[in-house]
């Protein structure tokens, strides 16, 4: 029996309709999956970087890369993922693929599945936990070579971490560790946030890529997922670079455009402040 002209205009418009609502949801289950990866690897990682606080007397790993001919420890990440042209081989092949190679090395676990294509790691641990030096948060003229310097105590909080003991005032649990930053840190491997001023960086913008929100993981192991509460969070005026000096090569960076950006909305503050204690344990303003 052969379908008139309207019946078959009727059946291709239930057809359309109902590819409008999978889609979406397609989506969506994608989307939890891969968080749903995220969330594991960042949990592996962190749980090396306390096994190897705990090999190491209660030192955390350095978090900025350093040269270990002049340092006497690497970084978490090493030389072999900040290499312009390398490929997968070459990298496992590496010398220096950083301090927590021993506990973790499986190269996908570095790397969000929904991270910018090329990147092989979009991961970052926040510049609290002994990584690039911020304003108001450090002793200057302490430590030595690995542990320098040693950060600022506010009552029971230490400001900069260097061992796990200091995290006491906020407990570990509320104490940012890994951030998913969905493509190569722009700063050493750290995710840069200030402690003294209410605003965000050029290089660590808020990430967006788990539909408007980040996942994250703290100190006791245990890894979140937050949903942006501001709009301006999410809308922050941005722009694409091509790469970076520690990026691999043919890839693409997003930064802010300005140098600095401050919210101006009360959510949007709220977003900031949230990221600024779970990093610093307290607010420096």
């Amino acid at each position: 029996m052969a379908f008139t002209l309207i019946e078959l205009l009727v059946v291709i418009s239930i057809i359309v309709l109902l590819m409008a609502l999978l889609i979406p949801a397609l989506r969506s289950a994608r989307e939890q999956g891969q968080r749903a990866v995220c969330l594991s690897n960042l949990r592996q990682l962190t749980l090396a970087w306390i096994v190897y606080a705990e090999e190491y007397d209660g030192w955390i790993v350095l978090n900025r890369h350093r040269d270990p001919g002049i340092y006497s420890d690497e970084g978490w990440l090493g030389l072999a993922f900040r290499a312009k042209t390398i490929s997968r081989a070459e990298l496992l092949q590496h010398r220096q693929k950083g301090d927590l190679w021993p506990w973790i090395k499986d190269l996908d676990i570095y790397r969000c599945p929904r991270g910018r294509p090329g990147h092989r790691v979009t991961y970052a641990i926040v510049a609290a936990a002994k990584g690039s030096i911020v304003e108001g948060t450090y002793l200057p003229g302490t430590g030595d070579t690995r542990n320098t310097p040693f950060g600022r105590r506010v009552g029971s909080t230490v400001l900069r971490l260097t061992r796990l003991t200091e995290i006491v005032s906020p407990v570990a649990a509320q104490r940012a560790v890994f951030v998913d930053t969905g493509q190569t840190p722009s700063t050493d491997y750290d995710f840069h946030i200030e402690y003294l001023y209410p605003r965000w960086s050029e290089h660590s913008p808020p990430p967006i890529h788990h539909s408007d929100g980040v996942t994250l993981s703290m100190a006791d192991g245990h890894a979140e997922y937050w949903k942006w509460k501001g709009r301006e969070t999410v809308n922050m005026p941005r722009h694409i670079m091509s790469g970076s000096r520690y990026s691999p090569a043919n890839t693409t960076s997003e930064i802010l455009v300005e140098r600095y950006y401050e919210p101006q909305t009360e959510d949007g503050l709220y977003d900031l402040q949230r990221l600024q204690r779970a990093t610093w344990g307290r607010l420096g303003y």
